[in-house]
């Protein structure tokens, strides 16, 4: 049987906590209530089984002996999600825009697959999808 993770969760080192709590909730993401945020940090559940941890900067440094990304330079990761529908890929990323994101290049649409994508306020790279199963079979 394949490793498979019961709950995934990770972190992302932010500048103002309360700021991206601000413009995920926005977005229409949650808080989990499991983790009780704090100062240092928050939890945001962003699909079945799977958060993101919002870190304080500060903090995130002293989980690591590495240094963290500088996202003004570099891409570390890009967070993939896929929703329901086109039209929620484009209010996702619209809504983004209009808390403080950036748009990540045009959208994109591959007949089975549509693609756009927005930057948040620290810097992370969000790709936000639609799949069209039907499309992607036939």
């Amino acid at each position: 049987m394949a490793l498979t993770s019961a709950f995934t969760s990770f972190n992302l080192p932010v500048k103002n906590v309360g700021q991206s709590k601000a413009f995920f909730t926005g977005l229409g993401f949650e808080l989990n209530p499991q983790f009780p945020e704090n100062e240092n940090s928050v939890a945001i559940v962003i699909g079945d089984n799977l958060q993101v941890m919002l870190i304080n900067q500060a903090f995130f440094n002293t989980l690591t002996e590495k240094e963290s990304v500088d996202t003004s330079k570099y891409a570390q990761m890009t967070i993939a999600l896929a929703f329901e529908s086109r039209e929620k890929v484009d209010e996702i990323v619209n809504t983004a825009v209009s808390l403080g994101g950036k748009l990540h290049a045009e959208p994109e649409d591959h007949g089975f697959m549509y693609h756009w994508g927005f930057v948040d306020l620290d810097g992370h790279l969000w790709a936000i999808n639609y799949m069209n199963m039907n499309a992607a079979q036939g």
